[in-house]
């Protein structure tokens, strides 16, 4: 009998830090390396080949030398992935392209130009909801602060904070000008088992004062990659 209680608790204790490690995996607080079974990419597209697989309200433009998704402005593109494999998590990745002018947190002049918020949903369950500022940050000139990388209203930041490139080109209001664009790499991982997947790219850009809205603020992706990721 004692030695079914010791099996027992063996086996109890076995499944509670199974969980754990999943719980802590989700939340980022470990590497899930090790737990892996099986990483499959399932989706990756750098648009150079002109392909909109999978992908609606796509649009194919020339950036930086190459192509990317885009430019878009107060719209949104849907990723619809099918079929996929077994799996207990997917990480979604891209490159995110903040052109021209965007106002970060700012809510002056009546709402005139800001806040400019992006979002990401995922199966319709939102991930980020936040703010970029790109403005011009010289000495005796306002930048407005934005709230990525946190969610907005969760954080006043530097403009650019957590960018992975600031010398990007500008390409309509700020065309020309170094540091026009600033490029963010996202990354999201969350739990997920479903055959299918759908991935949301959203923005409400304010910018009652601009003549052309699309040339003042716009946005674009690049190099997304979706993995299925079994544990």
């Amino acid at each position: 009998m004692r030695g079914m209680k010791l099996f027992c608790t063996y086996m109890t204790a076995r499944y509670m830090i199974r969980r754990l490690l999943l719980i802590t995996c989700l939340f980022g607080v470990l590497g899930c390396k090790k737990n892996v079974k099986s990483e499959v990419v399932i989706y990756v597209n750098d648009f150079e080949s002109n392909k909109l697989e999978g992908i609606y309200n796509g649009n194919i433009e020339a950036f930086d030398g190459g192509h990317v998704l885009g430019r878009y402005n107060n719209e949104e593109f849907q990723l619809v992935l099918n079929n996929l494999p077994e799996h207990s998590l997917v990480e979604v990745s891209f490159d995110l392209n903040i052109h021209d002018s965007w106002d970060g947190n700012t809510t002056l002049y009546s709402n005139i130009g800001g806040p400019d918020i992006w979002k990401l949903n995922i199966d319709k369950n939102n991930f980020i909801t936040t703010t970029f500022s790109n403005g011009y940050c010289d000495v005796g000139v306002f930048c407005a602060p934005q709230s990525y990388p946190a969610n907005y209203l969760n954080s006043n930041n530097n403009p650019k904070a957590g960018a992975s490139r600031i010398d990007l080109l500008g390409v309509c209001h700020d065309a020309g000008i170094v540091g026009g664009t600033t490029q963010y790499r996202i990354s999201k991982t969350i739990r997920h088992s479903g055959r299918t997947l759908l991935i949301q790219g959203i923005d409400e850009l304010i910018q009652e004062n601009a003549e052309d809205k699309k040339c003042d603020e716009s946005w674009s992706i690049d190099n997304i990659t979706v993995k299925a990721i079994n544990l």
